[in-house]
């Protein structure tokens, strides 16, 4: 009998000693957004809870506040969505005069940033936890990564609440993780003003931008945050955590 396979079948990465096979791929494709009849963004991301991608990247960038704030109806034959949004709050966020830049995300992203003054000050919401506590979310954190023990090679996200995770979300973008777990609050109605975030990469000033819209407390990180992140979090009352899960965790504060 012949042990030849189909060139043409898909396999899937096998696990071999806790390690991944040679043919482990991270799925990225591109999905669109367009408010208002207009085109707003293009992602390139794993192909897993679309809807609160979309919603979390319309709360991150200011455009909603709430499920009520939005229609959103997804197309039939593409990877896509149609939101709709009262004009006043669209005219809002065009007020605000972002330019575009590209980002330190993962790989070449064009985004609109603000100017760190220009985002909307919130007030401080509370202290995140000693390292005690934040030790264990991100242990958990890293348990629920199901495409990353599969891959090796995906980001990871988490809001949390009197310390217990609230959602989890991953992507082959840091900033599409954190978009999907605060769409995940959107669309379940739970507030997030007040929340902590944990990421697994480096907190970018997208990141701190996005989490400062949302209202969240803090923002945790196994690595380190940018010095335009430290700024955003300085202005908006926000904390950032670095070095989170080994050694002695940095707080950078208002």
């Amino acid at each position: 009998m012949s042990d030849e396979r189909d060139a043409t079948a898909p396999s899937k990465p096998v696990k071999r000693g806790g390690r991944m096979a040679d043919q482990a791929a991270v799925e990225e494709v591109p999905v669109w957004l367009e408010v208002n009849g207009a085109p707003a963004v293009t992602w390139m991301c794993t192909p897993h809870l679309l809807e609160e991608l979309a919603l979390g990247w319309l709360a991150g960038e200011g455009y909603v506040e709430s499920l009520d704030d939005v229609r959103l109806r997804p197309c039939a034959t593409d990877l896509g969505f149609w939101a709709e949004i009262a004009p006043e709050r669209v005219e809002r966020v065009r007020a605000e005069a972002r330019r575009p830049v590209l980002a330190s995300g993962c790989g070449a992203v064009n985004i609109f940033l603000a100017e760190p003054d220009t985002i909307r000050p919130v007030a401080v919401r509370g202290e995140p936890p000693g390292p005690e506590v934040l030790r264990p979310l991100f242990k958990e954190l890293f348990a629920r990564g199901e495409r990353y023990k599969d891959t090796g090679g995906i980001h990871a996200a988490a809001l949390t609440e009197g310390g217990l995770l609230v959602a989890h979300a991953e992507d082959i973008g840091r900033h599409n993780a954190v978009d999907k777990v605060i769409g995940a609050a959107v669309l379940a109605r739970k507030p997030v003003a007040g929340m902590g975030l944990l990421v697994t990469g480096r907190i970018s000033a997208e990141l701190a931008a996005k989490a400062a819209r949302a209202g969240l407390a803090w923002v945790a990180t196994p690595s380190v945050p940018s010095t335009l992140a430290v700024e955003i979090a300085r202005r908006t009352g926000m904390v950032l955590v670095g070095r989170a899960v080994s050694g002695e965790p940095h707080f950078h504060r208002g």
